[in-house]
């Protein structure tokens, strides 16, 4: 009983491990193993050669790379060695096809020196150049010529005076056109019946002078107008630190000059029959309207 007992017993631990055991069927996994070739560089070196390099030569862009020319080839030359610099050097390839600009030389010798502080002074503040150096002989004889008599003109009220064209000839004749010039240095002040602003006279780069212009004016319509006879009358002030009619400031000049060429005459006027006296120059005509002498 106990032998039988035992076969039982030992079939039964038979057949769980059977179940335990993996089946025949079940897939076997396989592990692979990569192994990465390792690859060497070895740089070449250049050896100097008894022989020139080869020049290669480029085609042109809008050409196909080795067509047409049996010396092209695809390989462009890419280190100094490969590029023959005896050949750039002996005359065959040009080293410039334009020049440069310290070859080119300039006409007008000093034109380009002298024009490098152009517009580098700000006029409405700076005093550059004045009193720095007197102008040459042939200037100051310009600038200091005596007035001509036929040039002054006559106001009414007994003021002589010359016209502002006449000081702008005297300048142009001194200095040439555009050798001089009127630099504002303050804002037009327009008052109730008075345009006033304040201008630099500038010669050949050099402030001359500085003076304030005015003008009446009646009308707001001819506030334009009297602003260019402010500039007028700067102009004519600032002249006479150049010696410009000086002669105009001079009273026993003006007594004189209206002793010899002018006449004080009675004259009225035409709407109201009003009579007063008047100034003109002897070869002046006579007045007529609105004053009539």
């Amino acid at each position: 009983m106990s032998a039988l007992t035992n076969n039982a017993h030992r079939l039964f631990l038979l057949g769980i491990k059977a179940i335990r055991q993996p089946s025949l069927t079940r897939p076997i996994l396989f592990s692979r193993t990569y192994t990465a070739s390792t690859r060497t560089w070895t740089p070449k070196t250049s050896t100097p050669s008894s022989s020139p390099p080869k020049v290669v030569k480029a085609a042109a862009s809008t050409s196909v790379a080795g067509a047409g020319n049996s010396e092209t080839t695809e390989n462009l030359p890419d280190t100094l060695e490969e590029i023959d610099i005896s050949e750039a050097t002996s005359g065959s390839i040009p080293l410039e096809t334009v020049p440069s600009s310290a070859s080119l030389s300039s006409p007008f010798p000093g034109d380009f020196t002298a024009a490098v502080d152009i517009g580098s002074t700000d006029w409405s503040t700076s005093y550059h150049g004045l009193s720095t150096q007197a102008f040459s002989k042939d200037i100051a004889n310009i600038l200091l010529a005596p007035v001509d008599d036929m040039d002054i003109e006559m106001k009414p009220d007994g003021l002589i005076y010359l016209p502002e064209i006449k000081y702008r000839r005297v300048l142009n004749k001194a200095f040439g056109p555009g050798g001089w010039g009127l630099a504002p240095r303050s804002e037009t002040n327009v008052g109730p019946k008075i345009v006033s602003r304040e201008y630099a006279l500038v010669c050949q780069g050099r402030l001359v002078a500085v003076s304030r212009g005015e003008q009446e004016y009646f009308d707001p319509s001819n506030i334009p107008t009297a602003t260019e006879g402010c500039k007028s009358n700067a102009l004519m002030r600032c002249c006479k630190d150049l010696g410009i009619a000086s002669e105009l400031w001079d009273p026993r000049f003006i007594r004189e000059f209206k002793a010899k060429y002018c006449v004080e005459v009675f004259v009225e006027h035409v709407p109201t029959k009003k009579k007063k006296k008047l100034w003109r120059r002897k070869d002046q005509p006579k007045f007529e309207y609105p004053w009539k002498e």
